[in-house]
């Protein structure tokens, strides 16, 4: 018995062969490498608005800020004031009306990208997405002299650029 204990105790213990695992990594990693940089365009960067404090040097540019209300949308420039409110049509948001006034911002601003998105509490998720699209781009469509469409919507610019924070407490008297 005892040479048995003894043999048994003289064994190197096994080598892990680790061949299999290295040629999964070996495939594996490049594959998720590839496939996130294609997951990244789907991602749309927001940004904190502006404190609005810029240099005595620095000339005053406009600062455009949409105020997503319960009842209302408004359009306002930070050092100027309100510039229009579009109530709710409907019981919905008029993000149309919203998209055809930024249009005309963007004529008399045509290098200005950014925008400030600022919410009331507790308004809905699919309420700031929608806004969101009304800020960035509008689609515009070719019409013959008929009035039919000639070719597909072209999709255009407006403010890219988005910010989002809260939208300011309004005082209730």
């Amino acid at each position: 018995m005892s040479k048995f204990r003894s043999r048994h105790r003289r064994r190197d213990p096994a080598d892990l062969d680790i061949t299999a695992f290295m040629n999964l990594m070996v495939i594996l990693v490049p594959f998720l490498l590839i496939t996130a940089v294609f997951s990244r365009l789907a991602i749309l960067e927001l940004n904190l608005p502006s404190s609005g404090d810029q240099p005595n040097d620095m000339p005053e540019t406009m600062q455009l800020e949409v105020i997503v209300r319960a009842d209302r949308l408004e359009v306002g420039e930070r050092n100027g004031g309100l510039l229009t409110r579009l109530p709710k049509q409907d019981e919905a948001h008029d993000y149309a009306g919203l998209t055809e006034y930024l249009k005309k911002v963007k004529a008399t601003f045509p290098d200005k990208l950014d925008a400030a998105i600022l919410l009331e509490p507790d308004v809905p998720y699919d309420v700031l997405v929608q806004v969101m699209d009304a800020v960035r781009l509008f689609e515009e469509v070719e019409l013959d002299e008929h009035g039919q469409p000639v070719s597909e919507p072209i999709k255009a610019e407006l403010f890219p650029e988005i910010s989002i924070g809260d939208a300011p407490v309004l005082k209730r008297s």
